[in-house]
């Protein structure tokens, strides 16, 4: 098994697209690349700890390699935006690839630069590619969101724009 970890703001928009697929062991929401031990959601939310909202995905990579992952990673954000994403504003909601190994680094930066090479944005790409560091578990309330509240999450998705971005810029 291997471990992958990519914020894309708001983590409940990031479970759903990896969840439940051939090869996907489990999608855990959490917090990553901070500086505060054990940081709760308040802390996040506030925006003084460091950390991103993120999402990490255990997988089997011989069923489900993790450059499928990073072809599902991209159309779930707006890469240019470095400011947050859709209505979430913050540092916490930044876009990010928490890499755990030098051949993820390799992949992530490789999709990184077609996207860049791609014309299809005229803004720069923003999201940072990073070394992963300690992954905290979001509370309880937050895993699965999508399937816990599913009304929540659908509104959600609707005020926030994501879905309407993704048509526009990535289908």
């Amino acid at each position: 098994m291997e471990i992958a970890t990519f914020a894309g703001g708001c983590f409940w928009c990031m479970v759903k697209p990896f969840d439940e697929l051939p090869g996907i062991v489990d999608v855990v929401s959490g917090y990553s690349g901070g500086h505060l031990e054990d940081p709760t959601y308040e802390e996040i939310k506030a925006g003084h700890s460091g950390h991103y909202e993120v999402v990490q995905i255990t997988f089997d990579p011989s069923l489900f390699p993790y450059e499928r992952l990073l072809e599902l990673y991209w159309p779930q954000i707006d890469p240019t935006d470095d400011g947050g994403q859709f209505h979430d504003r913050g540092d916490q909601y930044r876009t990010a690839i928490f890499y755990h190994n030098e051949r993820q680094k390799k992949e992530a930066e490789m999709t990184k630069k077609q996207i860049e090479e791609s014309g299809r944005f005229k803004k720069p790409i923003v999201t940072q590619i990073l070394p992963a560091s300690t992954f905290y578990p979001a509370e309880d309330y937050h895993q699965k969101f999508y399937k816990k509240n599913p009304a929540e999450y659908k509104e959600d998705r609707v005020k926030s724009g994501r879905d309407e971005f993704i048509e526009d810029h990535w289908q």
